[in-house]
């Protein structure tokens, strides 16, 4: 991520929708939303798991004002015929824009583990998330902090939507293999973490697409 603000859109697809899915979000979805001024560029993650057709969509905004935009509003306001087609398929949607808090590192990984934080103030320290990237075949690590109250603005795309969630934070492991990036979550054998506990999700990039 080279932006300080940031859209983070997670969720899971029936396998029978799955290649409608994939094609909105390459052929339409991520163009789209990346045309919006104030989007630098999007990627577009699935789960490793096998038993999990979960997908992450990540986009680097130039700041979390971008969220309330209204050139981002206008978009949400009117979705295209497929977006109102997708949109009531998705499960276990969740989704926060806020700003980047902490980084370290100077690349993007093709794999990712993503750790959800459930409460910001539990969130790694600067000192935390350096020693994180110095591990081998780590690219960089990011916090990713919500800001609440641009994400929750009621839209008619978030209305074809039922059960949408949020979150706190993210801490994001950028790497070049799904082992570093759980290496480097482990740690040193008894290593102080404020990431001890909680879940782990490890990610392979699919697409990806940058502003004009």
């Amino acid at each position: 991520m080279t932006a300080p603000g940031f859209l983070a859109v997670f969720s899971d697809v029936d396998a029978g929708h799955e290649i409608d899915y994939v094609h909105w979000l390459t052929r339409e979805h991520v163009k789209e939303r990346v045309s919006t001024p104030g989007f630098v560029g999007g990627r577009v993650f699935r789960a490793l798991d096998d038993r999990l057709r979960r997908y992450l969509i990540l986009y680097d905004l130039q700041s979390a004002e971008v969220l309330a935009s209204d050139a981002y509003l206008k978009k949400l306001e009117r979705p295209s015929a497929w977006s109102q087609r997708t949109m009531p398929r998705l499960r276990r949607f969740i989704r926060g824009g806020g700003t980047i808090s902490a980084s370290a590192g100077d690349g993007q990984g093709a794999f990712l583990a993503v750790v959800e934080v459930d409460d910001a103030h539990r969130r790694p320290a600067r000192a935390e998330v350096e020693a994180l990237a110095a591990n081998d075949r780590i690219a960089a690590v990011r916090v990713l902090v919500v800001d609440t109250d641009r994400t929750s603005i009621r839209t008619h795309e978030k209305s074809l939507r039922s059960g949408d969630a949020s979150f706190a934070a993210l801490v994001l492991v950028e790497a070049t293999g799904r082992d570093a990036a759980r290496h480097a979550l482990e740690g040193p054998p008894g290593a102080p973490s404020s990431l001890e506990g909680l879940a782990v999700t490890f990610y392979a990039q699919v697409f990806s697409r940058a502003a004009e």
